[in-house]
């Protein structure tokens, strides 16, 4: 029987419910209802969508379930570092762009700045397996050797995201096989809804004025281009081997599925935290500490980087900017 995490839990008919925690918890412990997603989730494209409308106003419009200020402030924040928003926090022509596409904002900007880098083929191909949230590989607890030992054969150099485009151009080569998926304990529906993801960014990039280009062997590109959206998801090798966010640090570590685990890259970029027995990243590609610069020169400086190998050319990285006060 499905049934919410909440304390307003019913019976819809006549049955037996079972739930997972004790009564005393489920009196005490417990809300009296789930909150909104709204309030529990990234508002980063709701934001870039609502502005795009023409809705200036985010504080105080008249949502059904209002988010925290706070959450709003810090998804203002995020599109403005994308500059998807300006000082005065109105939308630039590149917002605009963004706000085309029905996917977070990082992706979007990533999936844009791949036409600069001539990669935008295998970047909406990356961009259509995270759509799926990693949901790629699967491991039975009967075969689990067998299932890792598939997995390695998929990794290849650069990190997660250049493993995702090898799946998909496989599973592209072997007809869309269901047979092969199976051989190889990959997730056929996921890579189905990958591919029905993949055929509509692709029949919107004429419309955002991106050309379709393809440069498979430039790994370099692509890195660059998945960077240009998530610069601000970085982290730094420690001497003790661990990872350190490099803006607000905190400790992080490479999620043992990852095609990175055990490798150590020194800079590395991820898609996103999940926290079990560690805040893990998940989703990760290495980076050289000179891309950042490159690709985002208002929200590092050279100090950031401090401790690798090599100076930074003198004068790269303006200070980041304040966001000011949305109108």
């Amino acid at each position: 029987m499905a049934f919410r995490w909440s304390r307003t839990l019913r019976e819809v008919k006549p049955g037996k419910c079972f739930r997972l925690f004790t009564k005393w918890s489920y009196e005490h412990e417990l809300d009296d209802d789930n909150a909104p997603e709204i309030q529990r989730s990234n508002l980063g494209h709701v934001v870039l969508m609502l502005k795009s409308i023409g809705i200036d106003d985010l504080l105080h419009f008249d949502f059904m379930d209002p988010p925290p200020p706070e959450t709003l402030i810090k998804a203002l924040e995020q599109l403005y570092a994308l500059s998807a928003l300006n000082d005065q926090g109105d939308l630039t022509k590149l917002g605009r762009r963004m706000a085309e596409f029905p996917m977070d904002p990082q992706q979007s900007k990533s999936l844009i700045q791949a036409d600069k880098y001539k990669c935008v083929d295998e970047v909406v191909t990356i961009c259509s397996m995270l759509g799926v949230d990693g949901a790629i590989f699967y491991r039975p607890k009967d075969k689990g050797l067998h299932a890792d030992n598939a997995r390695k054969n998929f990794h290849k150099p650069g990190g997660d995201h250049m493993t995702m485009l090898h799946v998909y151009k496989q599973w592209e080569e072997t007809g869309f096989s269901l047979n092969w998926c199976m051989e190889n304990y990959l997730q056929n529906r996921s890579l189905k809804r990958a591919r029905d993801i993949r055929e509509q960014l692709v029949d919107m990039l004429e419309k955002v004025e991106i050309e379709h280009s393809s440069n498979v062997n430039d790994v370099d590109g692509q890195r660059k281009s998945i960077l240009s959206g998530f610069f601000y998801n970085t982290a730094r090798l420690r001497k003790d081997g661990s990872y350190v966010t490099v803006k607000h640090p905190h400790t992080v570590e490479i999620h043992p599925t990852s095609s990175l685990f055990g490798q150590q890259p020194r800079l590395v970029c991820y898609h996103e935290l999940v926290l079990t027995t560690k805040e893990f990243m998940r989703g990760c590609i290495e980076v050289k500490p000179e891309w950042l610069l490159e690709v985002a020169p208002h929200f590092y400086q050279s100090k950031d980087l401090d401790g690798f190998k090599g100076k930074m050319p003198k004068g790269q990285g303006a200070a980041s900017g304040g966001f000011g006060a949305a109108k």
